[in-house]
């Protein structure tokens, strides 16, 4: 209980804010903290939708009614999904190259300090102009080209697409906002993918396992709408410099740790 616990909370806490999930993994797999399987894996991206879901509701059931009414709410269903056909195509083409490619954690160091000033920088001197409904498609188009980038351990799905949004001049609430309804679709495709390898695994079975996985569910909902709660509350008054600042902390002792082993 105590393996899952930490998992739900690594996996929620640092899914939604931009502080890399994979570095976080990588650490606890060095301490012997982590060994989660396929299901595992279903059990804790389904409680992180249930809690970005939980916490957007109102927004969620905007979106669907835009799909029949023309407005603001179908113009942002469309930017949404254009957004999220870059790592449809690129994560189901490359996902599995790129996360054999650049897993060392080396590797996982360098983009927690690169993407942790890149943050820190398109934070601090890009313009503050565009909202959610002056944002065009083709900001959406590259927000979800940056989104494929997360692909690589190390870079942060919430923190790269924040950090492009806050690039081309989205004020810092919608950046988060945008980036957090953009997690809606891709958790879900990822953790479809993920359901559909371990159907057709033959080492997988749900067996006994239930229990676990029901833990990992409540678990990681519970602090994914923490994450995403304190994020939003956050960037109100907040920059993101705090989130780079611990980025660039986290990957310096990552690399210090690897060389000395």
């Amino acid at each position: 209980m105590g393996t899952i616990l930490l998992l739900s909370f690594i996996q929620s806490m640092t899914e939604f804010l931009p502080v890399s999930s994979s570095g976080h993994l990588v650490l606890a797999q060095a301490f012997n903290f982590s060994n989660q399987s396929l299901l595992v894996d279903v059990a804790l991206h389904v409680g992180t939708l249930l809690a970005v879901l939980g916490y957007f509701y109102t927004d969620v059931i905007t979106l669907i009614k835009g799909l029949f009414i023309k407005g603001p709410a179908r113009n942002l269903c469309g930017k949404l999904i254009i957004a999220t056909l870059p790592i449809i195509v690129i994560g189901f083409a490359l996902a599995n190259l790129i996360e054999s490619v650049f897993r060392s954690p080396f590797i996982i160091a360098f983009t927690a300090i690169f993407y942790g000033i890149l943050l820190w920088a398109s934070d601090r001197y890009s313009p503050k102009k565009k909202t959610l409904d002056t944002m065009r498609y083709r900001d959406a188009l590259w927000i979800g080209l940056a989104q494929t980038l997360a692909l690589i351990p190390g870079t942060s799905r919430s923190g790269i697409t924040m950090t492009m949004a806050r690039a081309l001049g989205i004020n810092r609430s919608d950046s988060a906002r945008f980036s957090m309804l953009l997690s809606i679709p891709t958790i879900l495709l990822a953790a479809g993918y993920m359901a559909l390898s371990t159907w057709l695994s033959p080492h997988e079975s749900i067996g006994s396992s239930w229990p676990i996985l029901l833990s990992g569910i409540g678990f990681s909902a519970f602090f994914g709408l923490i994450a995403v709660w304190f994020l939003m509350k956050w960037v109100q008054k907040g920059s993101f410099a705090i989130f780079a600042i611990y980025r660039i902390i986290l990957g310096i002792f990552l690399w210090g740790y690897f060389l000395s082993l």
